[in-house]
């Protein structure tokens, strides 16, 4: 926690001006800021790259407060008796008069983590991805210093851009080098293959490849990870998660997060963090960032599927296609029902189209949630915190605005928090690579096209490395590290008593209907694992960090 006269500069920031550079080689980062902040006010973060979270008080009763692009550093605040207070993290802010939210816990449930600004707790909130602070007078100003801006290049020559980009990656990795043994996670995906090859350029050196196993049919990908590791020459090293690892670190891993979180590949994660760090890996290479920054994820394609229905004349729409799709006979005639359902999804405006899938929705929210919780919180805020963030980007292309989107809450609120977390546990450090400022800077210029080539996937970043991966990995399809946690709930004892004792508690606590939990645990899972698996691990970590940071904790009523 930061008392009134202290300061806190996290991360490594890289000062584009000179003389700032200069300052903070000489006399460290936070004399660096200061002057930043003296000359340029709230624009002193803009000039500044790299990974960073700063809090800054002057002589004159002001603050600045700024956190990266990514928010890979983090920076909560709370304003307390007309002071402001900042840490690095919510639950160093929090004290036992502190409220937990219930807005932010349905937010949880809906996103499976809790986005910026708030946190769980009421009155203590977390500076978004991109943004600066200033507290002046009692009254506290929050802005972004950066938005994402496309400015893509027309006819592009395919190889310089790739001569450029293979440079770009290389050098991205060589600036996260800090002279020990290089080091990265290796799942076998088009990211991390990358990051292993170029480490091994970018070092001189043999990089060490961490991996993780699943000994569970559909969820293991070794064999890709393994023919990277060949192909690259690396000194591999592998481990294979069981359920009794889950049973022995769930409790762990979720109390090491400062609020509820919900995404369950943090416990593979942590294990190949862990593998590392007993190897002597003082800092670990992860590979986020490729598919946001270069279009990698299925939804950009599908979603370019119903941008299609927006091309359609809007009196052929609203006069014969949607009132047709809307019929009930249309769920009988297979075909038909799917063309129904297309454009029942298409018309449904962006970014709320990309939730027609949510989780909570689909299991109902009076069916799942208690009336007490329900009666404290908006169910329309989180689209209207999404609505607001698709609307800040400079974009002109649906992809892009989708990917800028995707910064947010994909990267900064879930993927990288993830990595963050798990690897400050393991005890090892980590660095970014994808999220260079100047591949940033190079996804911001590529054309549209070059990310999606119809509905080819990452098309630019898959040809500049065609002949550096291996064809395999290049027409592989995504998996990462996702966690078979309901096909082993169900028939591991302890990992399923420990889940159902954790929501029966969840219940208990008046947050979620007790019936809901017995036919979840009961029915649902056991019919399909895998996908009501997802909502028993988000159930069971919130409960679990709860244990652990707010025990007495009950719904109100």
């Amino acid at each position: 926690m930061s008392d009134q006269d202290s300061s806190l500069a996290l991360g490594s920031p890289r000062f584009s001006d000179t003389r700032l550079s200069g300052m903070a080689t000489e006399k460290g980062a936070p004399a660096a800021w200061r002057e930043a902040w003296i000359a340029h006010g709230m624009r002193a973060a803009s000039g500044v790259s790299g990974d960073f979270a700063v809090g800054l008080r002057d002589g004159n009763g002001r603050t600045f407060l700024a956190v990266d692009r990514f928010a890979i550093r983090t920076l909560c605040y709370r304003v307390d008796q007309g002071k402001l207070r900042f840490a690095a993290r919510a639950d160093e802010l929090a004290d036992t008069g502190t409220a937990i939210d219930p807005q932010a816990i349905f937010d949880y449930l809906y996103f499976h983590v809790i986005p910026s600004p708030r946190t769980i707790y009421k009155g203590i909130y977390r500076l978004p991805p991109g943004h600066c602070a200033v507290f002046e007078n009692g009254t506290l100003t929050v802005e972004p210093y950066w938005v994402p801006t496309f400015e893509e290049q027309r006819d592009p020559s395919f190889a310089t851009l790739k001569d450029e980009f293979r440079q770009l990656l290389k050098n991205a990795v060589a600036t996260q080098l800090d002279g020990s043994k290089p080091a990265c996670f290796l799942s076998g995906g088009t990211d991390s293959s990358t990051v292993a090859g170029m480490l091994g350029l970018a070092s001189g050196k043999t990089a060490a490849t961490y991996s993780i196993g699943f000994d569970a049919q559909g969820y293991d990908e070794m064999e890709y990870a393994r023919l990277a590791a060949r192909h690259f020459k690396t000194e591999h090293h592998e481990y294979y998660v069981t359920p009794d690892d889950l049973v022995k670190s769930i409790a762990d891993v979720a109390a090491s997060y400062d609020q509820p979180f919900g995404n369950s590949s943090a416990l593979p994660a942590y294990y190949c963090a862990k593998m590392a760090r007993e190897d002597g890996v003082s800092k670990i290479l992860a590979g986020d960032g490729g598919d946001e920054l270069f279009g990698g994820n299925t939804r950009y394609a599908k979603q370019k599927v119903f941008g299609w229905y927006e091309s359609v004349p809007g009196a052929l729409r609203s006069g014969l296609m949607e009132p047709v799709s809307s019929l009930s006979i249309m769920d009988k005639i297979p075909l038909v029902k799917k063309a129904a359902s297309y454009v029942n999804q298409a018309k449904v405006p962006m970014p709320d189209r990309l939730m027609t899938y949510n989780l909570l929705f689909r299991l109902g929210v009076e069916d799942m949630l208690t009336p007490q919780l329900l009666a404290q919180v908006d169910q329309q805020d989180p689209a209207h915190q999404q609505r607001g963030v698709w609307n800040e980007a400079h974009a002109d292309s649906l992809v892009n605005r989708m990917l800028a989107f995707d910064w947010r809450y994909t990267l900064a609120d879930c993927d990288l928090p993830k990595v963050v977390g798990t690897t400050a546990l393991a005890g090892v450090g980590v660095g970014f690579p994808m999220l260079d400022d100047q591949l940033l800077a190079f996804s911001l210029k590529l054309p549209t096209a070059y990310k999606l080539k119809g509905f080819k996937l990452r098309w630019f970043f898959k040809e500049a490395l065609r002949g550096f991966l291996p064809d395999e990995i290049l027409t592989k399809k995504k998996q990462g590290f996702g966690l078979p946690f309901g096909v082993w709930a169900n028939g591991h004892p302890a990992l399923k008593a420990l889940a159902t004792e954790s929501l029966n508690s969840l219940a208990r606590r008046g947050v979620v209907r007790a019936d809901f939990v017995q036919t979840l645990l009961t029915q649902r899972l056991p019919e399909h694992p895998g996908y009501y698996g997802e909502m028993v691990w988000i159930l069971m970590m919130l409960e679990q960090w709860l244990a652990a940071k707010a025990p007495e904790f009950t719904m109100p009523g």
